[in-house]
């Protein structure tokens, strides 16, 4: 997982921390050059990590089969780039995360559920004459991760079930001990306390994957689009007291290119996504497969019926 990943998972306290990687562009020869400069183009970003990208293309894809002109602009950093991007004309459209989004915008946001981030982040973005579309069914965000054995050993479906195996070992990011949805909530929430925090590095990735598989931890963060989901079967569990913040992917846009022919097109697009989608779409691009984004986009809107 790239670096820029991470920071943007952590929310704005610690994008603050600053990395500054620079635009870049695709079919234009000025990256900075404001998207209403090329007449009614619309101008795809997104984030610069792959997952980010496939949506990307997918937004793209969806309004260029729909006779949208449009062009794409890939890779960049975290939202202190992407939001003056939006707001300045470098792009118009990206692909979003709604409780990280919210995040940005208010570090001490209250709101948990799909639809409380939802109706808290248009007042949020409208600040910035921008707006939010109907968020995706799917999630990329944290989740308390077992193995199959683990589960179905211990009757654990739910993350209050992990009372059943304290004392346990719990693997994630050095921060997670102090996160809200992390140690503290575990035990303020669902009460939940004889825990053994084992701080991994590598924020749901390899390491942590090994960890949680070899049974030096018994339950790890991990995020809920990873490939390793599946590919090792694990099971994540249900967070019944929504402890953690939604993260549905939402797209989020300029108000200078809405339109409702615009929204209702990508308002199909999160329809049809899933976060089983997005796992599949991460697999094939970040795999052994090694597909080009645009390919498994592109074939990922034709397996839906939405070009």
């Amino acid at each position: 997982m790239s670096t820029a990943h991470r920071l943007i998972r952590m929310g704005a306290a610690a994008l603050a921390l600053g990395l500054v990687p620079t635009l870049a562009a695709c079919g234009s020869d000025d990256p900075t050059a404001p998207a209403s400069a090329e007449g009614d183009t619309i101008v795809v970003g997104s984030f610069a990590f792959p997952e980010s990208e496939i949506l990307g293309e997918i937004y793209a894809q969806m309004l260029e089969a729909n006779d949208f002109d449009v062009e794409t602009r890939f890779n960049i950093g975290p939202r202190q780039q992407t939001i003056p991007a939006l707001q300045d004309g470098s792009i118009n459209l990206i692909p979003e995360y709604n409780g990280n989004l919210l995040a940005y915008y208010d570090e001490d946001y209250s709101e948990r559920t799909t639809e409380e981030v939802d109706e808290a982040l248009t007042d949020a973005v409208a600040a910035d004459d921008l707006r939010v579309l109907d968020s995706a069914l799917a999630e990329d965000k944290d989740a308390y991760v077992v193995t199959r054995a683990t589960a179905e050993d211990n009757d654990l479906t739910s993350i209050g079930d992990l009372s059943n195996i304290e004392p346990f070992k719990l693997g994630a990011n050095p921060q997670f001990g102090e996160l809200g949805y992390g140690i503290p909530g575990l035990a303020d929430v669902y009460g939940v306390s004889d825990v053994s925090f084992v701080p991994i590095e590598d924020y749901g990735g390899p390491d942590t994957v090994k960890a949680l598989v070899d049974d030096s931890v018994q339950v790890a963060d991990i995020y809920t689009t990873s490939p390793a989901l599946v590919a090792e079967d694990l099971v994540v569990l249900e967070d019944p007291e929504a402890m953690i913040s939604s993260q549905n992917v939402v797209p989020l846009l300029a108000d200078s290119i809405y339109t409702d022919e615009l929204a209702e097109l990508l308002n199909e697009v999160s329809a049809a996504l899933t976060t089983d989608d997005l796992i599949a779409l991460r697999d094939r691009v970040e795999g052994s497969e090694k597909a080009s984004a645009s390919t498994a986009a592109q074939e990922w809107l034709e397996e839906k019926g939405l070009i």
